[in-house]
């Protein structure tokens, strides 16, 4: 990934956070036809000290079947983007040389792939998963709430993969190469539009100002 030093994001704790709120990951492997993409929601978990990816796919997808002892794989977690129009920044009043923009902030993760046809493995996983997803809800569903017959038949279709992390690089591209005054039009600017999304990328302008850094 293109990182220019301004934009990089390495702090554990943030990178982390991101996965967390975005569980949906890229899965960019490279197999016997070429390279190929899967989207598979991820739970990132602390394994003494190491990060570790897991996650499941359909037993009828050839990803798990494909992989070889030291298949590489990247998995990408999108976070908040907004597109940013050049009529917010003070410098287009002052000389009119801008152009448009695109803030994001994204995380990479890489690591060996490997796949678990282990079902108390996946059962496992599957239900920390469920109580992850349902953890915000009144009344969350449980996998105990369904038929264990039916369950294990469930459980049967799926197969785990799991990736230990040897890298992980973050790039929230948040305004700081613009001015002060630039950054404070793009704040104003998204808060106007009165989107909870574009809210999030202000505070994210806001926090990430080089001043801060």
């Amino acid at each position: 990934m293109y990182q220019p030093s301004q934009f990089v994001e390495d702090r554990p704790e943030v990178l982390r956070s991101l996965v967390q709120a975005h569980p949906l990951g890229t899965l960019v492997t490279l197999g016997p036809d070429g390279l190929r993409a899967d989207h598979i929601p991820f739970l990132i978990e602390d394994d003494g000290g190491r990060t570790t990816l897991r996650g499941h796919v359909a037993r009828a997808n050839p990803l798990w079947r494909d992989l070889a002892a030291d298949t590489q794989a990247l998995v990408i977690f999108q976070g908040p983007s907004r597109y940013i129009t050049p009529s917010w920044y003070a410098t287009k009043r002052e000389t009119g040389k801008v152009v448009p923009t695109y803030n994001y902030m994204v995380v990479h993760a890489h690591g060996t792939l490997r796949a678990i046809d282990d079902p108390a493995w996946v059962r496992s996983l599957v239900e920390r998963l469920t109580d992850h997803f349902e953890s915000g809800r009144s009344a969350p569903w449980a996998v105990s709430d369904a038929p264990d017959e039916f369950v294990t038949q469930q459980l049967r279709a799926v197969v785990g993969i799991e990736l230990p992390v040897t890298r992980i690089e973050g790039k929230w591209k948040v305004s700081q190469n613009r001015p002060a005054a630039d950054r404070a039009g793009v704040v104003e600017g998204l808060r106007e539009t009165g989107d909870p999304a574009a809210e999030v990328m202000a505070s994210a302008v806001e926090a990430h100002a080089p001043k801060d850094r």
